[in-house]
């Protein structure tokens, strides 16, 4: 297995961090939202959020292989009335790559042991046990957002 590789992103890395975006998305909220509504999604649109988001932020990671790109997070500090100081705004990593190590290190390098929150979809086992491992907790606090069009549940867990 090639060794992954996980650095601040810069925003040369807008389009990796984009095909992540959308390909994770793909794989895991295609059975939460209704068919073909995430295909609607446009990569160059993404592609240019992602390089305005890394022109103005610098707490995005990304990890990568030999081929390139593979996943991502994001931190950003949290508003003052918020549990801890710091959220975990999202982290990605292509199913390909699930068990590598990709999710951990770019967990570990986002946020390190800090004391942190996040908010996982309600209907997301996977990333669920993977923030339990890390020490997070749900803390009864959950919200509903639009992913596309389709109304979500996520609920906060925090460490």
């Amino acid at each position: 297995m090639t060794r992954v590789q996980v650095r601040r992103a810069v925003i040369a890395d807008a389009a990796g961090i984009a095909a992540v975006h959308l390909g994770s998305w793909r794989e895991t909220y295609t059975r939460l939202v209704e068919p073909g509504e995430l295909d609607e999604l446009s990569a160059e649109r993404r592609e240019a959020r992602w390089a305005t988001t890394l022109s103005e932020a610098h707490n995005v990671w990304v990890a990568e292989v030999d081929d390139g790109i593979i996943g991502f997070a994001m931190t950003s500090s949290a508003a003052d009335d918020a549990p801890r100081p710091l959220v975990l705004e999202s982290i990605y990593v292509f199913g390909a790559h699930h068990g590598s190590g990709a999710g951990q290190a770019l967990l570990d390098a986002a946020l390190g042991d800090a004391p942190a929150y996040l908010f996982v979809a309600a209907d997301n086992p996977r990333a669920t046990r993977f923030y339990e491992r890390n020490g997070f907790e749900f803390d009864g606090a959950s919200e509903q957002y639009a992913l596309v069009r389709t109304p979500i549940t996520s609920l906060r867990m925090v460490r």
